[in-house]
């Protein structure tokens, strides 16, 4: 079973290409946003705590996430692996995930981190910000404050996973074809 992390930061095409890889290897795309949206929506247990704190503004516990995300993992046999997207976040959480899965003798097998540069991240979101309905996606301050924020606090992820040699950086730059292709190159080589 493939453990797979699509990483980068806000804007950098994670969504598009996790879509296409969840086609392509019969992956679960697993996206915390979707999964808090789904725990709250069903008013399950973690989904009620996981909103207390929303409701104020503050993050989910790293400790509800997780459990979260192992009542998924542990509803899906029936794929082939995992794409994590949005997750983790920070070191504890990555820890944590890896945990989790050492319960059921698994591991991450690859972290690919699509780099973009950051001008060319707030173009695209700014395009974005066009349909996507969504405030921040058409201020450049707070696109910008995004990406500082990805660059502080989550982008240390990529190195706990280059310590065990699993991180690859990725050219997020060019059509999303070309991009797909850069992807499936190495995703093709710890499915072989």
């Amino acid at each position: 079973m493939i453990q797979f992390i699509l990483f980068g930061p806000p804007g950098s095409g994670k969504g598009t290409q996790a879509a296409k890889l969840a086609e392509k290897y019969d992956l679960y795309h697993i996206s915390t946003g979707d999964l808090f949206r789904s725990e709250t929506a069903n008013k399950t247990t973690l989904g009620l705590k996981a909103l207390e704190y929303m409701s104020q503004g503050q993050l989910v516990p790293d400790e509800i996430t997780i459990g979260m995300l192992k009542n998924k993992i542990s509803n899906l046999s029936e794929v082939s692996g995992f794409i994590y997207d949005g997750f983790p976040r920070t070191n504890p959480q990555a820890e944590a995930l890896d945990c989790l899965l050492q319960e059921s003798n698994q591991a991450i097998d690859l972290l690919l981190s699509l780099e973009v540069p950051e001008d060319e991240i707030v173009k695209r979101i700014l395009n974005r910000g066009k349909t996507s309905g969504r405030p921040d996606d058409n201020d450049e301050a707070i696109i910008r404050k995004r990406i500082q924020v990805y660059l502080d606090e989550t982008s240390i992820v990529f190195e706990h996973y280059a310590k065990l040699g699993k991180s690859r950086h990725i050219n997020g730059i060019g059509t999303i074809e070309e991009i797909f292709e850069r992807l499936c190159f190495e995703l093709d080589q710890i499915c072989k």
